[in-house]
């Protein structure tokens, strides 16, 4: 889910394995020249999620790394399936309420930008949860935890794995 801390976590668990870390939604932007935001506004969502379909298979298919990905990717099967067949998926999970609390003053994230962002945080969280546990091999519950508890259990099943 936006503000979930897939980018700052995925980036801290990527040092710790001494490996690449990708933010799919930077790597979006790279490619493309253009915002997500811009990105939302010229050509829409549909147009927006090919394009994020396409860039993650692409991180995918370039090796070992820790992906930060969209929080909307697993509303297409084909990434879900891609994620849980060829990674080892994490969610980081968290309330509508959480994640509001992080959020509230953030101007960045397109599909916020609504009337009532705390009301589309929830429907958001309503219609990804099933998806995120069904993509998910690891989740981990983000609230109460301090940033260095988030990323040591995700090492420590990421270790418990491959035990």
């Amino acid at each position: 889910m936006p503000g979930g801390g897939k980018s700052t976590v995925g980036k801290e668990v990527a040092r710790q394995l001494g490996c690449d870390f990708v933010d799919c939604d930077k790597e979006i932007e790279h490619r493309s020249g253009a915002t997500i935001a811009a990105l939302f506004a010229r050509d829409g969502e549909a147009a927006f999620r090919e394009l994020e379909a396409t860039t993650l298979a692409a991180v995918i298919e370039e090796g070992a790394a820790v992906i930060a990905t969209g929080g909307g990717a697993v509303l297409r099967s084909t990434n879900r399936e891609l994620l849980r067949e060829r990674t080892r998926c994490v969610y980081l999970r968290a309330s509508p309420d959480f994640l509001w609390r992080r959020l509230r003053r953030d101007r960045r994230r397109p599909l916020l930008q609504v009337p009532d962002p705390q009301r589309r945080l929830q429907e958001l969280s309503a219609e990804r949860e099933p998806l995120y546990l069904e993509t998910a091999r690891i989740v981990v519950d983000v609230e109460g935890l301090t940033f260095d508890r988030v990323v040591d259990s995700i090492l420590a099943h990421l270790a418990s794995e491959a035990a």
